[in-house]
C-alpha cells in the first residue's frame, strides 16, 4: 500500500498538459487574423479590379440632376481643355457627344433593353466633321453591335471594356485615319 501512495503521490506532483503544442486561444487568435488579413486583401484587390470606374453612377446621377438634354445639339463636338505643355497625342483629345442608343438586347429568356449614351474622345478637330458625315452609319453600326450583345456579358466591368473596344473598332472602321481614341460612357442603363 505504501507503494500505491508513493505513485499517487508522484502522479500529483507532475503538472498535467493537454497538448504539449499551441493552445486553444493561440490558434482562435490566428484563424480570426487569418481571415481579417484575408478580407482585408480580398477588399483591396476589389478596389484595385474597379479602377477608376466605381464613380461612374455618380457621374450619371448628376448629369440626370442637372437635366442635361440629349437632342440635336448633343451631335456638335466639344473641345477638351488643352493642358499647358501637354503633348498633343497625350493630353485630351477633342470630345464629340453622340445621342443615346436604346435597343433591345439579345437576351432569349426575357426582354432586355440597353440605353447607352456614349462621348467619343477624338485625336483631332477635323475628326469631328468626318463623324458628323458619317453619323447615320456609325449609328448603325453601333445599334446592329449592341442588339447582338445580352445583359449578361455587358454588366460585367469586363463586357463594357470589351464593349467599349468593340465601339472604337467599329466607329475607325468609317473613318479615313483611326481617329476614335476612346469611348466613353456617360449612361448605361440595363432594364
Amino acid at each position: 500500500m505504501a507503494d500505491a501512495a508513493a505513485t499517487a503521490a508522484e502522479t500529483e506532483k507532475l503538472p498535467v498538459s493537454g497538448s504539449p503544442g499551441i493552445s486553444m486561444k493561440m490558434v482562435i487568435v490566428l484563424v480570426v487574423a487569418a481571415l481579417v488579413l484575408g478580407l482585408g486583401g480580398a477588399f483591396v484587390m476589389f478596389k484595385l479590379m474597379a479602377g477608376g470606374h466605381g464613380g461612374e453612377g455618380a457621374k450619371t446621377e448628376a448629369g440626370a440632376a442637372k437635366g442635361e438634354s440629349h437632342g440635336e445639339a448633343d451631335s456638335k463636338p466639344v473641345a477638351a481643355e488643352a493642358k499647358p505643355g501637354a503633348v498633343k497625342a497625350v493630353g485630351p483629345g477633342v470630345m464629340f457627344d453622340v445621342e443615346p442608343f436604346i435597343v433591345n438586347l439579345a437576351d432569349m429568356q426575357e426582354v432586355r433593353y440597353l440605353k447607352i449614351t456614349v462621348k467619343l474622345e477624338l485625336e483631332t478637330q477635323e475628326a469631328s466633321v468626318e463623324l458628323t458625315s458619317r453619323m447615320p452609319q456609325i449609328r448603325d453600326t453601333v445599334l446592329v453591335l449592341l442588339t447582338s450583345k445580352d445583359s449578361a456579358s455587358i454588366r460585367t466591368s469586363q463586357g463594357k471594356f470589351q464593349l467599349r473596344d468593340e465601339i472604337t473598332q467599329r466607329i475607325n472602321s468609317f473613318l479615313p485615319k483611326p481617329s476614335v481614341r476612346t469611348v466613353y460612357f456617360t449612361d448605361f442603363v440595363v432594364q
